[in-house]
């Protein structure tokens, strides 16, 4: 796993009159034509701002949402040009594709402090399959690769990897601080460490789980991965979301965490409620006897005192995934309650980007924890000693 200090860095490249092709990361959370979180474009000024400041033309490629390689008008960067505009104080010129005539044109005329952002990567497939003519495309344009993605390190694409093995490419500020802050957790975190460990689906945290239970001390799960957890002990778990299938792999789970001596916390109580769309019907009961017609959508007041103890004492915090279904106010209060415990615990804390990132900035609370990591896979992938195949790509 590559440090920082192995990483090429922006500090050292030549950008004066040069051209230079920025993969940023702007997959925000949009409503219509409303941005609801701006926080991964605001984490892109200092290295755009660094970036002009030393004479450069900026080419910002980033992607929006999953288009599976169709441009889907919903899914276009205009907000995103408009907003950055207003944070840069410059004026942001958004073209109508990424690659082709009007990219190669645009950037011929443009001189130093331009800045120019291609439109939504992933509406071509070639993008994806790190596809060598596409990669040809987007690189031709450029004198000088930056890297300031750090939520699409884990993925091997065009605009990731592909470019960066053809032009002289380096890491920009906000991969350099991802990578400082966790690798504070990889290679000698203080101890307790504790992971958090919530979300939909049980499918989706079995490798994290498996990864990171000879890392920590301890983990505490909530979300919809609970009541698969739970099922496997043998609760009751009502209608509750539960992937039948995984059962097995929980269990071999728990044994694996015993050999570690890892502690696997579960919910003792939940909010229950007939459905997601029903908040109004919703009451606590008991985790593990969950009456038949009732599912649980987050975890219940005890829970979270629980969880809160053993936040108390630890003293490094990775957290992935909610409590619950927290955008529902009603299914709120185990992600809110959580927040407000790894807030005041005194723990170095990690928030693993994603739903859990919007949450506690949604929830205020992103000031108060050590650090939100724009990237929900990639941040998982580097604390559990994955290799980020786009850190790879810039590696001295």
């Amino acid at each position: 796993m590559g440090r920082a200090k192995s990483l090429r860095r922006i500090q050292d490249a030549d950008v004066a009159g040069k051209i230079v092709l920025v993969r940023v990361d702007y997959n925000v959370p949009l409503e219509g034509t409303t941005i609801k979180d701006d926080a991964r474009i605001r984490a892109s000024v200092p290295t755009l701002e660094l970036l002009l400041h030393r004479g450069a033309t900026l080419v910002l490629v980033t992607h929006l949402g999953r288009p599976d390689g169709v441009a889907v008008p919903e899914l276009r960067l205009d907000p995103v040009g408009i907003r950055l505009a207003e944070l840069l104080g410059r004026p942001v010129r958004k073209l109508g594709d990424c690659v082709g005539r009007e990219v190669v044109s645009a950037v011929r005329s443009s001189v130093p402090g331009d800045v120019l952002l291609l439109e939504n990567v992933r509406f071509h497939r070639e993008e994806e399959e790190n596809d060598a003519a596409f990669a040809d495309a987007l690189a031709k344009v450029a004198d000088v690769y930056v890297d300031d993605a750090f939520g699409t390190a884990h993925r091997a694409h065009a605009s990731t990897v592909g470019v960066a093995q053809r032009l002289p490419s380096y890491a920009g500020l906000l991969v350099q601080k991802e990578v400082d802050v966790l690798s504070r957790l990889v290679n000698d975190p203080a101890r307790p460490y504790w992971a958090i460990v919530g979300g939909k689906k049980a499918s989706d945290k079995l490798g994290v789980l498996r990864d990171l239970i000879p890392r920590v001390d301890g983990i505490l799960i909530g979300g919809g991965v609970a009541f698969t957890f739970l099922a496997a002990t043998g609760a009751d778990v009502g209608d509750s979301r539960v992937d039948r299938t995984l059962l097995d792999d929980i269990r071999g789970i728990a044994r694996l965490a015993a050999e570690k001596g890892a502690k696997i916390v579960l919910p003792v109580d939940a909010v229950l409620a007939p459905s997601l769309s029903m908040p109004e019907k919703s009451a606590i009961g008991d985790a593990t006897r969950i009456p038949s017609g009732l599912s649980g959508f987050d975890i219940g007041p005890e829970t979270v005192e629980m969880f809160a103890r053993e936040i108390a004492r630890a003293r490094s915090i990775v957290w992935a995934g909610p409590m619950g279904a927290f955008e529902t106010a009603a299914f709120a209060a185990g992600t809110r309650g959580v927040a407000e415990a790894v807030a005041t615990s005194g723990a170095f804390s990690v928030i693993g980007g994603g739903e859990t990132g919007e949450a506690v900035q949604e929830m205020g609370y992103a000031d108060r924890v050590s650090f939100v990591s724009t990237g929900g896979g990639a941040c998982l992938a580097y604390v559990r000693g994955k290799p980020l195949p786009a850190l790879a790509a810039l590696e001295e």
